[in-house]
């Protein structure tokens, strides 16, 4: 199908974009992944679609005494080839490089992703585990949310009218820190029936053999992707991947849909959020 009729700006600045947002009818188009689809769907139709690929600046990744700053603008591949994330943030890269294919990867950006906020992407259960934060900008200035109070629901953030995603802060992991990303992809789309991302570093007692810390995100199980703190609380008591990955999907109303059932999607939960465990204790040191 062909979408309807629509208005197209390219903005230089954020502040640019931001006044051609300010009267509610315009779209922001960043990697255009979801978006364009949607349109040509006539699923979403736009009085005016606002393009931020040729805002400077917006693509960036560095490491600051804050964590690591990466802009809206940065691509999925971008995520996945940066040294700096690789070295600092192992587990966004890792996640970046199951998004997808490789066209999308070239095209589809982080911010877009955020913002769209799909129950079934890659990024939500990374930046969970990552206690990840998100940069916001409107007219009335810049604000900053904890990724956890910026996923609200389904396809719903706490983005306000007028305010667009300028980037997102992870923070640069300590040394020997393992983490690992699985999913269960969907095989048309790639997107993740389930997945589970995991950060995990052992204690300094117990001759370094017990947990010290664990951060477990979740994606694709449920309406929206969530922390399975529950998971986190029985690892890091008892140490056993296999009982703490059981309680993953406790308590949680899983997704049916034509791809899975609810009790199909639930098992896979468990099954990945182990496999995700002992593959990032294994890279623990």
């Amino acid at each position: 199908m062909i979408s309807q009729n629509f208005e197209y700006s390219t903005p230089s600045t954020i502040k640019e974009a931001l006044a051609l947002l300010a009267d509610g009818k315009a779209k922001v188009l960043a990697g255009g992944m979801s978006l364009i689809p949607l349109m040509k769907l006539r699923l979403a139709a736009p009085e005016h679609v606002v393009d931020m690929s040729r805002v400077p600046g917006l693509d960036g990744i560095r490491q600051a005494s804050d964590g690591i700053h990466i802009g809206a603008m940065a691509t999925h591949y971008q995520i996945e080839s940066s040294p700096v994330l690789r070295a600092h943030c192992p587990l966004l890269a890792e996640t970046a490089s199951h998004i997808g294919d490789v066209q999308v990867r070239n095209m589809g950006t982080i911010g877009g992703s955020v913002a769209h906020c799909d129950p079934a992407a890659d990024y939500p259960a990374a930046l969970l585990a990552l206690e990840a934060q998100v940069r916001l900008a409107s007219a009335d200035g810049q604000r900053t949310l904890p990724f956890s109070d910026f996923l609200l629901d389904t396809f719903t953030t706490a983005l306000e009218p007028g305010e667009i995603v300028t980037g997102v802060v992870v923070p640069a992991e300590s040394s020997g820190t393992g983490v690992s990303y699985q999913k269960l992809h969907q095989p048309a789309s790639g997107f993740a029936m389930v997945g589970a991302a995991v950060r995990i570093a052992r204690s300094a007692g117990n001759n370094g053999g017990g947990i010290g810390f664990v951060r477990v995100g979740i994606t694709g199980l449920a309406s929206k992707a969530y922390r399975a703190t529950n998971v986190e609380q029985i690892l890091h008591s008892t140490g056993d991947v296999d009982k703490a990955a059981a309680a993953v999907a406790d308590g949680v109303e899983a997704n049916s849909d034509l791809n899975a059932s609810a009790h199909y999607r639930s098992h896979m939960a468990r099954v990945y959020t182990a496999r995700a465990l002992k593959v990032a204790l294994a890279r623990t040191t």
